[in-house]
């Protein structure tokens, strides 16, 4: 068998968002290994560049950092593919249940940040929120430490044991732990993008010849995509008792979603403003990395501007 012809290892994050990729296999016939990384975009960045994986579909913030930083290795690893999610993505802000000292988002200047992973998503955001806030100066951070935690359970763990002080993730995977009591909801800030991309390692990407298996994934995708908005009731049971969400969490993330009507390609311009805002927020530097054209692969209905 020729590994063109082996299943393509696709990662992804083992969520609500992951329902149409889950849809995708069930009803229509996706060939793929599906690989979850609780962890998030970081670990999926680390596994697809050491050939673990083929695919990833993730967080467009995360994806974007670590193709435009200056010690990206080698080609980067991965070219951005598709579009998974156009709406952008509510991420809260959150700390431990008993953390009177903590009072609002002002409150977080100069704290302990917890984060998955460096180059994640949720450390990215943390800039965003900093250079939302005014707490940027140019040769210092907002933060007096970047805790890397691993995941969503350890992070709440971590706000509530003085470990670190805040953390952010997504509003509705957050949302059930703020119903418990066991953490406290701070703020919310919103990406100023559309949050979820697809991904492809660069070995799949030869020039204006990429793996067919990448045109199926897009096509089963954008079917599992179109039979996602039509079966809600299908989705929310699927959400409410595979995953961990309620009932009534899933049908009001389905008010708030829209994923990408047809996956295969990205917007360019998409991927400047991005780039542009983790410039300002510090998180990329200005002719550093991977400029922003570079980022998609050619051939694959990447939209570069006329």
């Amino acid at each position: 068998m020729t590994e063109s012809s082996q299943p393509l290892r696709i990662g992804f994050v083992p969520e609500h968002f992951s329902t149409p990729l889950y849809f995708a296999q069930k009803h229509f016939g996706l060939t793929a290994t599906l690989i979850p990384f609780p962890s998030g975009t970081g670990h999926m960045i680390t596994a697809i560049r050491s050939g673990e994986i083929d695919v990833g579909i993730g967080l467009t913030e995360a994806w974007v950092a670590g193709l435009g930083k200056e010690d990206a290795p080698g080609d980067g690893g991965y070219r951005i593919v598709g579009t998974y999610v156009e709406t952008p993505l509510c991420w809260a802000i959150s700390t431990g249940a008993k953390r009177p000292e903590i009072t609002s988002v002002s409150s977080l200047k100069g704290s302990k940040i917890g984060i998955s992973r460096i180059g994640s998503g949720s450390q990215v955001m943390g800039f965003v929120l900093a250079d939302q806030q005014g707490w940027l100066t140019p040769g210092e951070s907002p933060y007096s430490d970047f805790v890397v935690l691993q995941n969503f359970a350890n992070l709440r763990k971590a706000v509530n044991d003085g470990t670190a002080d805040f953390f952010m993730w997504e509003h509705f995977t957050s949302k059930r732990y703020y119903d418990s009591g066991e953490i406290r909801r701070v703020g919310e800030i919103y990406t100023p993008w559309s949050s979820w991309k697809i991904v492809a390692s660069t070995a799949l990407l030869p020039e204006q010849n990429p793996d067919k298996r990448l045109l199926d994934l897009f096509k089963k995708l954008d079917e599992g995509i179109h039979y996602f908005a039509s079966h809600h009731d299908e989705a929310v049971k699927y959400i409410s008792t595979e995953l961990d969400y309620s009932e009534a969490d899933a049908r009001e993330w389905l008010k708030t979603v829209q994923f990408a009507i047809k996956t295969e390609g990205v917007d360019l311009k998409v991927i400047q403003s991005c780039v542009s805002i983790l410039r300002k927020a510090g998180v990329l530097a200005e002719g550093k990395g991977l400029q922003p054209e570079s980022m998609l692969a050619k051939g694959l209905g990447a939209q570069f501007p006329q």
